[in-house]
């Protein structure tokens, strides 16, 4: 399926589902793609989302940042509750979005059987993991996808010794009807892909990076630099899967153009999170970004 003509700041709707006030941290990536996603996704929209920054920012009852329903739900449930409640909509007669909406420790640990379970069965929802590598909510705890040499509360003075999970390939590798990879630096590229994954029957995957100022040691007016940076690097490719076929998007298509990219070393000194991150494992992060794209180049060219 092509995808409609590219949202711009000029004809993206006016119309706000989002109220003015949240409980998000200051620089939040997260409020920034929420925003912009529930425009895409509009008002027939119900949302299921388990603990994590995303329940903070919505609000507890009676406070709610959202215009829009939603059903907070168990860690390790949410896949599994959204499917539920679109059985319920089928029920109904209604073709109400369900879209599940989970962070990376709710996605890649606690909620992975739930979701792969979801995936195996073709469940026609919307799955949304906004990844901030690591447990932001609770303390800055890792997460299965916290990246290698990168600091947390729960990691030695070296930083996290394993390599972080690469999410969407696990993903993938279930046959989703529609992956996509995203970030909250680039939010209305996040916008058209969330168009896409409506008009498509069965399971849509979105894998959002997303910067967190206090989780990553940045200052809260870096969090789209940053997230551009990670792009700009290699570091975290932008790409759709349909039927099998991965094809490289927006600003990293771009790329495929350019000899070299941004030195993955700019992004590691941007954050105090890698400040323990020696140069023997930048030089190894550098060489894995420079492989990857050496392959994209003899694919694409």
């Amino acid at each position: 399926m092509k995808m409609a003509a590219k949202t711009t700041v000029l004809n993206l709707t006016e119309e706000e589902f989002v109220h003015p006030g949240n409980r998000a941290c200051s620089g939040c990536g997260l409020s920034i793609l929420y925003r912009i996603g529930v425009k895409a996704l509009g008002r027939d929209c119900i949302f299921v989302v388990p603990p994590s920054c995303l329940t903070v920012m919505q609000g507890l009852y009676p406070i709610a940042a959202t215009q829009m329903p939603v059903l907070n739900g168990t860690f390790a449930s949410t896949a599994a509750i959204a499917t539920g409640v679109k059985a319920a909509m089928r029920r109904l007669g209604r073709a109400t979005q369900v879209v599940a909406w989970a962070g990376d420790g709710g996605t890649s640990d606690i909620g992975i059987q739930a979701l792969s379970g979801a995936l195996e069965r073709g469940e026609d929802i919307i799955y949304i993991c906004y990844d901030n590598e690591a447990y932001m909510n609770t303390g800055v705890q890792r997460s299965g996808t916290t990246p290698q040499g990168s600091l947390t509360t729960t990691t030695p003075f070296s930083g996290k010794s394993e390599v972080g999970k690469n999410l969407p390939a696990i993903i993938a590798a279930h046959n989703p009807a529609y992956l996509a990879t995203c970030s909250a630096s680039y939010p209305l590229d996040f916008h058209d892909k969330l168009l896409k994954a409506k008009q498509i029957k069965g399971l849509k995957y979105l894998h959002v990076q997303t910067p967190c100022p206090p989780g990553w040691g940045i200052e809260e007016h870096m969090t789209v630099a940053l997230g551009r940076a990670a792009v700009e690097t290699g570091l975290f490719d932008l790409y759709e899967i349909e039927d099998g076929c991965l094809q490289l998007t927006g600003p990293s298509q771009q790329l495929l153009g350019k000899a070299c990219l941004r030195p993955v070393r700019e992004y590691l000194e941007m954050q105090v999170r890698f400040k323990a991150c020696s140069d023997e494992q930048a030089a190894a992060l550098q060489a894995q970004v420079d492989q990857r794209w050496a392959g994209y180049r003899d694919k694409f060219k």
